[in-house]
């Protein structure tokens, strides 16, 4: 009898001791020198971006940021068996950008994407390249163009065009692309350069502290933020503009930072044009 209740209380004593509630997502995890390496360069690399993200950095060969808005297109066949998926692909330079995918986008695909884009010297043309997203291939390349940044542009005219596409189909016959593209010269934004001498910030290292150069923030004035397009501004510029597309107008409105004016009269030159 003496033994069942020293084996009952043991029981007991074990149920005590054991842990209840949601393990650690550690639990049971053996931490290789490889791991400490991976968390401390992800750590490092995460507070790298946060201060360049809080920062806009224009080097030194950059003459402005190019605001480019993929709208929509117009392709002229569907290849495949199903309706496609379109996405477009952008090179500014050395710049490569991706919109989303429009799913079951077909031959009239829309994105409304706006891409801000460095500018470098030199440059006076972007590349554009429309692909169908595949499951179990890789993506085809449907339709491309060149564009030449109009002299209008660079100098402050937000311009908006279709422009032909190339393809299987042939030159400049494959569909037509619909972009909007404005200009802001580095003078009217706001840039952020690194010191000459910065602080060294120790991260962890199996074999020892591995030095990663950080540049600290630098006080600046904070941007000025983006206005909020209201409905009744949106409705009231496109009762001004009827023959230009909802769409259009609501990417010049996000180009001018949500500024009404600025945005009617980026309007008024495309219409000029």
């Amino acid at each position: 009898m003496a033994s069942a209740e020293v084996v009952s209380n043991n029981k007991t004593e074990r149920w005590r001791r054991a842990h209840l509630g949601p393990l650690s997502p550690d639990f049971l995890r053996i931490s290789t020198p490889r791991d400490i390496q991976e968390q401390a360069d992800r750590q490092a690399a995460l507070a790298l971006y946060q201060q360049q993200a809080a920062t806009t950095y224009m080097a030194p060969n950059i003459i402005g940021r190019l605001s480019i808005t993929i709208a929509q297109a117009k392709l002229v066949r569907n290849y495949g068996i199903t309706r496609m998926d379109p996405y477009v692909r952008v090179r500014v330079g050395h710049f490569v950008y991706e919109t989303q995918t429009d799913p079951n986008g077909g031959k009239n695909p829309r994105w409304n994407r706006v891409i801000q884009s460095q500018l470098p010297t030199g440059v006076n043309s972007i590349y554009v390249e429309i692909y169908d997203e595949c499951s179990f291939k890789m993506d085809e390349l449907i339709a491309w163009t060149e564009i030449k940044i109009p002299e209008a542009v660079l100098r402050g005219e937000t311009h908006e065009d279709w422009h032909p596409l190339s393809g299987k189909q042939g030159e400049g016959v494959e569909g037509m692309v619909d972009i909007v593209l404005s200009f802001a010269t580095t003078g009217s934004i706001q840039t952020f350069t690194y010191p000459p001498a910065a602080p060294v910030v120790m991260v962890p290292n199996v074999s020892g502290p591995m030095p990663i150069f950080i540049a600290p923030l630098q006080p600046q004035a904070a941007p000025i933020p983006p206005q909020p397009i209201s409905e009744e501004d949106m409705k009231q510029v496109q009762e001004m503009f009827p023959n230009i597309d909802s769409e259009v107008v609501k990417s010049v409105f996000e180009a001018n930072r949500g500024n009404k004016n600025a945005t009617i009269n980026s309007l008024l030159q495309m219409t000029d044009q």
